[in-house]
């Protein structure tokens, strides 16, 4: 009788500097106006709460939040494009969320591309509603791009709402 091992489950860290090489190499990939090296530095030097999304010892993506008061924002997260459609985002971006939620946020913030309709319909599906717009948000090929402007409230039954990871 042989056994089909099934592959494990990516593994979740806590982003660090080192990890930095690999997360320009997918940012680079992954946003036609991607972050800087030194907005991550800055971010982790600050102590923001970032995670680390790990396959076999790979990083295949990465988020990062800041926390104030009993407020989240979701700054950045990413799947390598290599990676994408897996369902990787979806447990990267519930994770940012617990993590926002065990750090006692009770309300949850991001901007996300109109034009980025994967993302937008994520956000929606796991219970985030556009709150507003920011006119001219983003740098986009022909001059700016507007900011849906989302927001959940991370109340007791949330948890209940979303399906397990």
């Amino acid at each position: 009788m042989s056994a089909v091992s099934s592959p494990r489950p990516p593994a979740l860290r806590a982003l660090r500097e080192a990890d930095l090489d690999a997360v320009m190499e997918i940012e680079l990939r992954g946003y036609p106006f991607p972050w800087t090296r030194g907005i991550f530095v800055d971010c982790l030097r600050a102590g923001y709460p970032a995670l680390a999304m790990e396959n076999d010892g790979v990083l295949v993506g990465y988020g990062v939040l800041s926390i104030a008061a009993d407020e989240a924002h979701v700054l950045n997260v990413c799947i390598d494009p290599y990676s994408q459609t897996r369902g990787l985002g979806r447990r990267l971006f519930r994770a940012l969320v617990k993590l926002a939620r065990d750090h006692g946020a009770q309300r949850v913030f991001l901007e996300v591309r109109p034009s980025n309709t994967p993302a937008v319909a994520l956000y929606h599906s796991e219970g985030f509603n556009e709150i507003g717009r920011r006119p001219r948000y983003y740098p986009a090929k022909d001059g700016r791009e507007d900011a849906l402007v989302m927001a959940m409230e991370l109340v007791d039954d949330d948890i209940t709402v979303m399906p397990p990871l």
